[in-house]
């Protein structure tokens, strides 16, 4: 066992990265559900916020380290359980995997994570159709940007870089769902929705899905 303990939300982008990491390199966790709508926000009781101070998923508890920020916590997997490894090995194709990964992590997810958008409501009225349309904008702004840097550049394979999953590929796939969850038209991104496809026909993607989470509400 590795003793892994992964703090997660069934429908966290960010917590679903984590999952994929975990699942490629094939390491035993037990996942528990922080629900961050239940009880006013389950993020913001005390006894995780002692644990992690942003009140935020994922979290991930290594014996007594604690590491928080669903990238950091892919890069720490990779330093400490180096195989496979989820970036690549040479310098050059690291930037431009990290470059791929933050297009996501970084200038896209967290405009349409759940804060932003509960913000948008409370501070400036948006209503449900004005939250669903300012998460398409910059879903496909973000798209738009990938589809240029994954089809014009030569180092693209069958995922991100190559034709080895790994950690662009594990931020890609959420926000692939996001963008399915949201209705965003993938039509002028083929090689995004490519690369989804390849990386869903795989156990690690799938057994990470949204809904294979014990967390996950029962379809009726």
């Amino acid at each position: 066992m590795t003793g892994l303990v992964l703090y997660d939300y069934w429908r966290s982008s960010a917590a679903y990265r984590v999952r994929i990491a975990l699942k490629l390199k094939g390491l035993d966790f037990e996942s528990r559900a922080v629900h961050l709508l239940r009880d006013g926000g389950q993020q913001h009781m005390a006894d995780y916020r002692q644990l992690n101070p942003q009140e935020l998923v994922p979290c991930l508890l290594d014996g007594d380290r604690v590491i928080s920020q669903s990238l950091a916590i892919m890069e720490y997997l990779d330093e400490t359980r180096p195989s496979p490894l989820l970036l690549p090995v040479d310098a050059r194709g690291r930037a431009r995997v990290r470059a791929l990964a933050m297009v996501m992590a970084c200038d896209t997810h967290p405009l349409g994570n759940l804060r932003v958008l509960n913000r948008l409501a409370s501070q400036f009225g948006a209503d449900e159709t004005q939250r669903a349309e300012w998460s398409r904008h910059w879903i496909a702004t973000s798209f738009s940007a990938l589809e240029s840097m994954l089809a014009e550049n030569a180092a693209t394979g069958r995922y991100c870089h190559g034709d080895t999953p790994g950690y662009a590929d594990a931020c890609l796939v959420p926000q692939c769902y996001g963008a399915r969850r949201w209705d965003v038209p993938l039509d002028d991104y083929p090689t995004v929705q490519r690369i989804c496809a390849a990386c869903n026909e795989l156990d690690a993607f799938r057994l990470a899905a949204p809904e294979a989470q014990a967390d996950a509400p029962v379809a009726a």
